[in-house]
């Protein structure tokens, strides 16, 4: 009879470990609202900090998160990881794709001798037509239908997204305003605090690109624990937005010198902000 090796998780009857991210926020998912309060502290902690597990240590996202470092490692194991180190390999994965600051950018376009005017229009005339090809193919259809549905029953929406993300929050604002939908922009300007105004009935526009904005993902998950309704517009499955939202909105846009152009992203953008008016009989 032949015999089935188990793994040493098999035979304690323990979950195995997440081969992935995109495995790692599915599962975080589906345990966060269950675990004892210390181990939530630290679901939370790296839903926001994502970066910093990949160069810290244990001890010192520990004291980050406000527990102490046998409660982080007692979440690594309710994941099903050995330890700390083991579920630190994903996120150092992770965080060698971490976009390079402006001035790196800038020095890499200069050594490929792309710094002409005429050049660089072409190339991001370029990568916005092959991002908006790709979005044409890769965006789940039924998970667009059902943004439209969650915002076009929505009492008020609201539009959160910070840094590179801003100018699609605000278009989206803009457009809701002149086709007479409620709508709530969280700009974050002046530190002015906006969560009272979140309250069931209502629906968020969560929008974050790697690297994930704190301010966002703060959002969300404050409107999830408001009871509101999150549509989440980012790049991939393991975006730490994913957990608030089981159908996001994936759109991923092709950079010109770690550039990123936002071709796909507004494109998606107008035709939510369209179909939702149009779903409302407004437009």
């Amino acid at each position: 009879m032949e015999q089935v090796k188990l793994t040493a998780n098999q035979k304690l009857n323990k979950p195995e470990p997440p081969g992935t991210m995109d495995a790692f926020y599915v599962r975080l998912g589906e345990i966060e609202g269950g675990l004892p309060k210390r181990l939530r502290q630290c679901a939370q902690f790296i839903g926001r900090n994502p970066d910093r597990v990949a160069v810290s240590t244990v001890a010192d996202l520990a004291v980050a998160a406000g527990v102490q470092p046998s409660a982080f490692i007692r979440f690594c194991q309710e994941l099903g990881f050995r330890g700390f180190s083991d579920m630190q390999k994903l996120f150092r994965h992770e965080y060698a794709k971490k976009w390079p600051d402006y001035s790196t950018r800038l020095n890499k376009l200069r050594a490929r001798g792309a710094n002409s005017a005429s050049a660089l229009l072409a190339e991001f005339v370029e990568a916005g037509r092959a991002s908006l090809e790709n979005l044409m193919h890769s965006l789940d259809a039924a998970a667009l239908d059902r943004a439209v549905s969650t915002l076009g029953g929505a009492n008020i929406i609201h539009l959160g997204g910070y840094g590179r993300a801003f100018p699609v929050a605000t278009y989206l604002s803009h457009a809701f305003e002149h086709m007479s939908i409620r709508s709530v922009l969280h700009s974050g300007v002046g530190n002015l605090a906006s969560l009272q105004l979140l309250a069931p009935g209502d629906a968020l526009i969560a929008i974050t690109f790697a690297p994930y904005s704190a301010k966002t993902v703060d959002l969300a998950r404050a409107a999830t624990q408001s009871g509101v309704n999150v549509v989440a517009i980012t790049d991939l499955r393991s975006s730490p937005l994913v957990q608030f939202d089981p159908a996001p909105l994936l759109v991923s846009e092709i950079d010109v010198g770690a550039f990123r152009p936002l071709s796909a992203t507004l494109s998606l953008a107008i035709a939510l902000a369209v179909s939702v008016g149009a779903s409302r009989k407004l437009v």
